[in-house]
């Protein structure tokens, strides 16, 4: 017998928490590491580039393997996952200087987070499906808690301690997850029938070709995320000249990420009123009012207002296109499209180093957040015709336009 909803739920709550508190050390306080460790803007862009580049190669990779439902188990990929960046953080906490070294593991920890991402989500879909009822929801908005917990303290902790804190609670915090996901086991149930018409997609062509509609989509989801990355990636560089610093970084991003919590936990009952299909334009143009205000702020105030939009921005997107993705693709391509989700978010990443990077060391940061401001409206438009698409043609995934969850 499966645990009790609160039980399976209370488990899934801790991964996603240290999860996410890792995500706050190795990717919000990126730049803070790196700038400390010798590295330039524009190696910076190169670095945190190359391992988004990465990641969108093998998180479709990795998903497919899981997805033909052999040994390569959601939960297998996590603790492998997991033990990697317990590695690669210990690694850099004992190597001072080399930033060869430091390029190539800080590289491939980033990388190895991203493509867990959404394997995280994957699991909550399969462990459901097993009878482990869990409020996804809450465990996914307590996920961003943690990561708003731990930015404000890591902020606070970074001028009292120095950057070598950042990996000393990654370490804690892997250690953590790896022994919950140990014990994290879905029950034994008979394996669902897969009907002979069923075919998984493994190939991205066959894949767009199958899914049209759902991939134009990921294409405007590329554009949210170029801004968004943008911001996370380079805060301390566009708050420092509005007189801001490492403690009011953290609570910038702990502003934003505790507002995820209400949305977040929420999810099922908005989804019940509002369309998803509605939901993911109002998450757009979410991101792009954030963007713009994060553009004209005069001082730290507008900043933290600016980082207030993240309740209908990226806390309206992540669980939304989570059940979008569910209810949409055949069951033996669930794990790849959640990847695809993630690859939006990691291209992103991709474009928006190795863009915002050279634009900061050339134009400084209000040029950088022009750029990303019509990116944004870009790809709203993207996302508008994308969702009409679906709507109109009924094509892949059309039928998610439909009112409810």
């Amino acid at each position: 017998m499966p645990g009790t909803k609160r039980y399976w739920t209370l488990r899934y709550i801790i991964i996603n928490a240290t999860y996410f508190a890792v995500y706050s050390g190795i990717h919000a306080y990126a730049s803070v590491f790196l700038l400390e460790k010798g590295f330039s803007n524009t190696l910076i862009g190169i670095t945190l580039a190359l391992a988004n580049i990465l990641s969108v190669i093998f998180q479709p990779l990795i998903a497919g393997l899981i997805d033909k439902q052999g040994k390569l188990t959601n939960r297998n990929v996590s603790m492998a996952s997991t033990a990697l960046l317990l590695i690669g953080s210990v690694l850099l906490l004992i190597i001072r200087n080399g930033i060869a070294v430091i390029f190539i593991i800080f590289a491939l920890i980033y990388m190895i987070q991203m493509v867990y991402q959404p394997i995280i989500t994957a699991m909550y879909f399969e462990y459901e499906a097993a009878g482990c009822h869990i409020y996804y929801g809450l465990a996914r908005g307590l996920g961003s808690a943690g990561f708003a917990v731990t930015s404000v303290f890591t902020g606070m902790a970074i001028g009292r301690f120095g950057v070598s804190i950042l990996m000393i609670l990654d370490i804690i915090f892997l250690a953590i997850a790896l022994i919950v996901l140990y014990f994290f086991k879905k029950p034994e149930v008979k394996a669902a029938e897969v009907h002979g018409t069923e075919v998984a997609h493994n190939n991205l062509f066959s894949f767009i070709k199958t899914y049209p509609g759902f991939m134009l989509f990921v294409l405007g989801a590329v554009c949210f995320f170029f801004a968004h990355n943008a911001i996370n990636d380079y805060m301390i560089q566009i708050i420092t000249p509005l007189g801001g610093t490492e403690a009011s970084m953290g609570t910038a991003v702990f502003i934003a990420a505790l507002l995820e919590l209400p949305t977040m936990a929420l999810i099922d009952k908005i989804m019940k009123k509002i369309s998803v299909k509605n939901l993911l334009l109002i998450s757009g143009t979410a991101f792009l009012v954030k963007t713009l205000l994060m553009l004209i702020a005069p001082n730290m105030v507008l900043v933290y207002i600016s980082q207030a939009m993240q309740m209908l921005a990226y806390a309206v997107f992540i669980p939304v296109s989570a059940y979008f993705v569910n209810q949409t693709m055949a069951r033996l391509d669930q794990v790849k499209g959640q990847a695809y989700i993630n690859v939006s978010i990691t291209l992103g990443g991709v474009f928006s180093s190795l863009v915002c990077g050279r634009l900061l060391d050339i134009k400084g940061p209000h040029f950088m957040l022009t750029v990303s401001l019509a990116v944004t409206a870009i790809g709203l438009v993207i996302a508008f015709v994308a969702l009409k698409v679906l709507r109109d043609k009924r094509s892949g995934c059309g039928n998610i336009a439909e009112k409810g969850s």
